[in-house]
């Protein structure tokens, strides 16, 4: 870029850049790299980017191993044609397959081994960073559950590590790693909950909060109570949803992101058809919820989905931006599982000609977050 540009308009120029350019231009001269790799230039850097990909985990049957495929979240003609095999960072290839992927935060994922250690990984940059975790192993009275989130108002990647005596009614340890200053600490706020919740190991972070879907012992009544706990990343508070009445004591429920919504898949049975009324024939129906502005019981009901070809079981991976369910079934002939997108109204499907097992979707922006970071 020509000397003779103010290299504050230069500055407001790269900012406008995807991430992989950037990548680049930190080569071309110091000033650059310097700039590139500014905390602030980073935080504005995060603004300006709306191009959505999804991030596909899934098994190769043919080649025997495990893949990621990066597509981009385009409502364009090209959609799903143009894909990326994403390079696995070798940090998480030592965790050796056997781990968990805990949630995406803004271009971020962070994996969960059997070695207490997480990883936080930025696909974008093929960069990943490690961290040690505090006793996560239960010990039979005790039970460890793991959150993670970017605070939106430092930008800085949170893990949280909530540990729940089963036996007591005591209130809840709570530690916070911040990747900034690399140390576990006490929750800022001492508005811990002590009740005895069971988490089902689902999170989602929607506007600076992550939501856990729990069960809670419902007074008076059979069997136990759903309802949404929130940890808020900026002031570490931790607050209640409640559900609607048809929700808290529906059986099977899960969490996702629609758009910058959360919303609650509430799954169930039904008969095929009025031909088919009480011969025992039923499929897969999910009902689509949506919490309104993070009220507590005020959800409203979108749309449902009752695909499935062939009689196979259908589930939802996660949503297209466009508001599509992505879904994934066992097809024939190999009955490996093949990932499609669902337009719920038009009901019209698009085959993603993704096929494998162990089939998951991640949806997440373009970020130089970790850019400066090193392994810890």
């Amino acid at each position: 870029m020509s000397d003779n540009i103010p290299f504050e308009i230069q500055e407001l120029i790269i900012n406008k850049l995807p991430v992989e350019p950037l990548i680049r231009f930190r080569t071309v001269c110091k000033a650059w790299k310097s700039l590139i790799d500014s905390s602030d230039f980073i935080r504005n850097h995060i603004k300006q980017q709306n191009q959505q990909h999804l991030l596909v985990r899934y098994h190769d049957p043919l080649h025997r191993e495990l893949k990621y495929v990066s597509i981009p979240d385009n409502d364009t003609a090209t959609f799903p044609h143009h894909k990326v095999l994403v390079t696995i960072p070798q940090l998480v290839v030592d965790m050796d397959k056997h781990y968990t992927i805990i949630d995406s935060s803004h271009g971020l994922l962070c994996l969960f081994g059997i070695d207490n250690k997480a990883v936080i990984w930025n696909p974008s940059i093929r960069k990943a960073v490690d961290v040690v975790l505090p006793r996560v192993v239960g010990d039979g009275i005790h039970v460890n559950v793991l959150g993670f989130g970017v605070c939106p108002e430092t930008i800085d990647p949170k893990i949280i590590k909530i540990r729940i005596n089963t036996k007591d009614v005591i209130p809840w340890q709570v530690e916070v790693f911040t990747l900034s200053m690399r140390v576990w600490r006490s929750a800022y706020s001492s508005n811990v909950p002590s009740k005895c919740f069971w988490f089902g190991g689902e999170q989602v972070v929607v506007g600076g909060v992550v939501y856990f879907l729990v069960s809670d012992r419902v007074d008076g009544r059979d069997g136990c109570g759903n309802l949404i706990v929130s940890f808020d990343l900026t002031s570490e508070e931790f607050g209640e949803v409640k559900l609607p009445d048809s929700l808290t004591y529906a059986r099977n429920l899960s969490v996702l992101k629609l758009r910058e919504s959360l919303v609650v898949i509430e799954a169930g049975l039904e008969e095929l058809g009025p031909e088919e009324v009480g011969r025992g024939y039923y499929k897969r129906v999910y009902h689509i919820w949506r919490m309104e502005d993070g009220v507590s019981k005020l959800f409203e009901k979108l749309f449902s989905i009752d695909y499935s070809p062939d009689g196979s079981d259908v589930d939802i991976r996660d949503f297209r931006k466009t508001g599509e369910a992505l879904l994934g079934w066992l097809a024939p002939p190999d009955f490996n599982r093949t990932l499609a997108a669902y337009e719920p109204y038009s009901k019209a499907i698009t085959n993603l000609g993704i096929n494998g097992s162990y089939i998951s979707v991640y949806s997440f922006t373009e970020t130089l977050l970790l850019l400066s970071s090193t392994s810890l």
